[in-house]
């Protein structure tokens, strides 16, 4: 099997559904990076039990989303590099952020405590979050094409759930267990929560992103779809001309 998955490999440079795709990825990782020290709490109907999750829940399930749809058009080193290059944007994001935090404010300016509070996201924040989506995100790629190479374009339901289900538990884990627990201990900054805290932090993320990771299956099927038989629209009218 070939390495690149793309139907459009006449074109000489990256197509509207590639720039749209790495836009998506990016975007819901800036989001995810910026919301994730604020924790959630959801009452479950009927049950009345209550579904804890860090804030950066939903926008980091949507990556997994685009770098699915963007591994199975483009090929595996594809999706590497844009899940690599995104990881070194996220320090550019942070650089953004912290710089903005430490400069002087005007007179004019919101509160400066208010506005490093909601944006300047914490040591312990940072650490887990970055070593969460380096890891889980390069498994989820790996995971997705080891099951392709057995299915070829056939049942990508299965790569789409088994890969992202797969992934999405390693990122929780990860992140959960060195944001409010290993960082804060090590490191002495916010509290240190306690087993069943933490537990209830990684059951409420993961339960987010696995019902995230089913129910997106037929918008990865459509995408995916949609985008090959457009850039076939596109090689056949480049033939002919």
């Amino acid at each position: 099997m070939t390495e690149s998955n793309s139907p459009s490999q006449s074109h000489t440079g990256p197509t509207v559904a590639q720039v749209a795709l790495i836009g998506l990825f990016v975007t819901a990782l800036v989001t995810a990076q910026l919301t994730a020290s604020k924790v959630l709490a959801f009452s479950l109907p009927v049950t009345g039990a209550e579904l804890v999750l860090p804030g950066a829940a939903l926008a980091y399930a949507l990556t997994f989303l685009a770098s699915d749809c963007y591994a199975e058009l483009y090929g595996r080193r594809a999706a590497q590099i844009v899940v690599n290059v995104a990881f070194a944007m996220n320090f550019v994001v942070l650089v953004l952020v912290w710089s903005t935090i430490a400069a002087p404010a005007a007179e004019t300016s919101i509160d400066p405590g208010m506005f490093a509070d909601v944006l300047g996201a914490s040591t312990n924040i940072v650490l887990g979050s970055l070593l969460a989506y380096v890891v889980s995100q390069n498994w989820d790629v790996i995971v997705f094409h080891r099951i392709r190479d057995y299915t070829g374009r056939e049942k990508l339901w299965l790569r789409n759930v088994a890969s992202t289900a797969s992934s999405q538990a390693i990122d929780t884990v990860i992140f959960v267990a060195i944001a409010f627990s290993l960082a804060p201990a090590l490191l002495g900054v916010g509290p240190v929560l306690g087993v069943g805290e933490l537990l209830a932090l990684m059951i409420g993320q993961y339960l987010l992103k696995l019902a995230i990771a089913v129910v997106d299956t037929p918008i990865v099927y459509a995408v995916v779809s949609f985008v090959r038989s457009r850039e076939a629209t596109a090689d056949e009218e480049t033939t002919v001309a």
